[in-house]
């Protein structure tokens, strides 16, 4: 019996990395999977493989700045299975750190439009299909980078995780009554394609794993397991929470 029996889950950024490793474990754990992403051919290759394993799954192409394709992904996984239980806001960018001063408001808008606005629009669309379905949980993937070690942070990304942070408490103060519970999970530094890209000089990246006490990169499958378990009904009495697996980053 697999703790997601019975549920639908939406989940964006599902291509690869952890988005696609979150996909391949809900619906090994029983989810009828709905996922989306704009890298269409690693996308389906990911649904392939799982309905490969007997599981179910589906790709949609999801731009998470554009209402439209949220409205799609929402109405897929309501239209083939009947409701819409988890949503999984995964999909995130990262840019090279550089002073505030020179950062353009291009790059900022980019990544607040893909980092926080895709969250906004994500759940917008997710609550009155959750709502219909007598209650649901939301799952924010922000960062410590939302939360603190900020004399190291890139600027626009950090001001995005934040805003999801709090997003996340208003979306389960305001949406208790629903049954919806909302909950944000803060990794450190995760061995994941994305992570590697901004920190491809080694010196760099030594110099970015001494902030963590634990003196090593968190696994996906380490971040995988904490989002299952918010997703899940093991977490039942979570709502507006924050969970921090960053290797004690924090605690410094």
């Amino acid at each position: 019996m697999g703790k997601l029996d019975g549920k639908v889950a939406l989940i964006s950024g599902g291509a690869r990395g952890q988005g696609a490793a979150e996909a391949e474990t809900f619906a090994r754990e029983g989810a009828k999977v709905v996922f989306g992403d704009i890298l269409d051919t690693e996308g389906q290759k990911v649904e392939a493989a799982i309905r490969a394993t007997g599981a179910d799954a589906t790709y949609v192409h999801l731009d998470v700045t554009s209402e439209a394709d949220w409205q799609r992904a929402v109405q897929t996984a309501t239209g083939r299975h009947g409701r819409l239980n988890i949503l999984i806001n995964n999909a995130a960018i990262v840019i090279p750190r550089v002073p505030i001063e020179d950062r353009t408001a291009a790059e900022w808008d980019q990544v607040m439009a893909v980092n926080a606005k895709g969250v906004f629009l994500g759940t917008k669309y997710a609550i009155p299909a959750m709502r219909q379905a007598g209650g649901g949980s939301i799952v924010n993937i922000s960062s410590v980078a939302g939360i603190g070690q900020s004399l190291h942070q890139e600027p626009a990304y950090a001001a995005s995780k934040g805003a999801i942070r709090i997003f996340t408490k208003v979306t389960a103060s305001q949406h208790a009554v629903d049954k919806i519970r909302c909950n944000s999970v803060h990794p450190g530094p995760v061995e994941t394609e994305m992570f590697l890209s901004a920190f491809r000089d080694p010196e760099a990246m030594a110099r970015r794993l001494q902030r963590i006490p634990l003196q090593r990169m968190g696994t996906v499958a380490e971040i995988v397991s904490a989002v299952l378990y918010l997703a899940s009904d093991d977490s039942s009495y979570m709502t507006g929470s924050e969970l921090v697996i960053d290797g004690g980053a924090l605690a410094q």
